[in-house]
């Protein structure tokens, strides 16, 4: 019986690259020379850090990793920008990445599912979707309904099997 999978993963390779050309941009602008601006990926907790000398400058630093984010095809809803806060003469702003599905949202996705009239078999697995039915178009329709929606995060669709 035909299936796939959907999930909400990130590639910390294409985020690390993105935040590499932010940083390289960075000392290269003219409107931050000679400032303390700065942007920091970690990748063990998932989270960018920017930090600079006002708001305004953090603000400039998320609109350029959001839009090298983009270049790289990220979505830019992986990110949760948190509340900036200052600390001395520096703003410091954290920006959470989304990896994965959690549960309300895969409950949100499976009602969709058949509050849409799909008569598809839906289960969650931990941080994915099974999603399986007797006729393969009748997935792919499903893929092409799923990606018109907008569940706060970025869908993928993998391990399609026939």
């Amino acid at each position: 019986m035909p299936s796939f999978d959907i999930v909400s993963e990130i590639e910390m390779f294409e985020i690390a690259n993105a935040v590499g050309n932010t940083q390289k941009e960075l000392a290269t602008r003219f409107d931050f020379r000679g400032s303390s601006a700065n942007v920091e990926l970690q990748e063990k907790n998932k989270t960018v850090v920017l930090t600079a000398e006002s708001d305004f400058q953090v603000d400039q630093l998320r609109a350029m990793l959001e839009q090298h984010l983009v270049k790289r095809k990220l979505d830019v809803q992986i990110m949760d920008v948190k509340d900036m806060h200052a600390s001395g003469r520096t703003m410091t702003q954290s920006i959470l990445l989304k990896d994965g599905l959690d549960q309300d949202t895969a409950k949100k996705i499976v009602r969709h599912i058949k509050d849409a009239g799909f008569k598809v078999q839906a289960a969650i697995q931990g941080d994915k979707i099974r999603v399986s039915d007797k006729k393969r178009d009748a997935l792919q329709t499903l893929i092409a309904d799923l990606r018109q929606q907008s569940f706060g995060i970025p869908l993928q669709f993998n391990n399609f099997k026939d």
